[in-house]
């Protein structure tokens, strides 16, 4: 890979995570903080909160007719979403075990956190519990996908592919073939030299 390339994918992924840090400081800092695990607001933040909460029924008959009649499809999901979840669970106990992989630590991607939230009534909770879940499955699947594949094929695309993974920088490049080889063994050394469950 070109150098300045690299340099500069390097640095948007540094920029984007120290966004992401400032943002969340920011938030943390606002509204709420932790108290080990749980998350504490303000009495008047909870108060606020309470304030402009719908409660199930009023919210349930201004729902648009066409949300409630795709519920089933939707909630049907949890099935796939938890073989997936059990299946990834599988995959890497045993395989990244045997390639020495650190494996991915699943509570930094399944967060669900949303239901606590004193202006959600029952029904959008059980919403946010379900959304935080499904996405956090695809997330951590996406992690062991990435972490597989730096593995065993670090090989960049001819073609632009949308929003790869962040390890896809470190990847070879399409069509150079001289230096494919030791490439893998320095991306599967950086990969097992990583530090515990992330």
């Amino acid at each position: 890979m070109n150098e300045r390339v690299h340099e500069l994918m390097t640095a948007i992924r540094r920029l984007e995570d120290e966004l992401a840090h400032e943002l969340h400081a920011q938030q943390v800092e606002l509204l709420y903080w932790f108290e080990g695990r749980k998350v504490r607001f303000e009495r008047s933040i909870i108060a606020a909160h309470r304030r402009v909460k719908i409660g199930v029924l009023r919210w349930l008959s201004a729902s648009n007719p066409r949300n409630v009649l795709s519920a089933p499809f939707v909630y049907g999901m949890i099935v796939p979403f938890a073989l997936l979840d059990l299946s990834i669970s599988i995959y890497q106990a045993i395989c990244f075990r045997l390639y020495r992989i650190p494996r991915v630590r699943r509570a930094a991607y399944i967060v669900i956190d949303r239901h606590h939230l004193s202006y959600l009534n029952p029904v959008e909770k059980l919403n946010c519990v379900y959304c935080g879940y499904a996405n956090g499955v695809i997330a951590l699947t996406r992690e062991v996908a990435a972490r597989t594949e730096q593995y065993w094929c670090p090989l960049k695309h001819a073609r632009k592919i949308l929003d790869p993974h962040r390890r896809y920088v470190h990847f070879a490049d399409f069509g150079v073939s001289d230096t494919f080889h030791p490439r893998i063994r320095e991306v599967r050394e950086a990969l097992a030299a990583e530090d515990g469950e992330t």
